[in-house]
């Protein structure tokens, strides 16, 4: 979802009914959220999507994207 500019997401369910979990994405974070969202997917399917759309070496990619799923896992937005 795009608000005044950021993209972001919101965390649902029952637990979240005061909308604490609200996550703001970078343009790059947004673009794997939006290729993968409601996927099953790894740390190489969102590294895929980084190196199809930027200029980055796979190495980096995939290391990007563990860190990204890693904070995502955290915040409780995906499994």
């Amino acid at each position: 979802m795009s608000v005044c500019d950021q993209n972001i997401i919101i965390a649902h369910g029952k637990e979240n009914v005061d909308f604490s979990k609200v996550i703001t994405l970078n343009e790059s974070s947004a673009l794997i959220w939006n290729a993968l969202c409601d996927k099953e997917f790894s740390a190489e399917d969102a590294a895929k999507v980084l190196t199809d759309e930027y200029d980055v070496d796979e190495v980096t990619a995939l290391a990007d994207a563990k860190s990204l799923i890693e904070k995502w896992v955290e915040a409780g937005i995906v499994e």
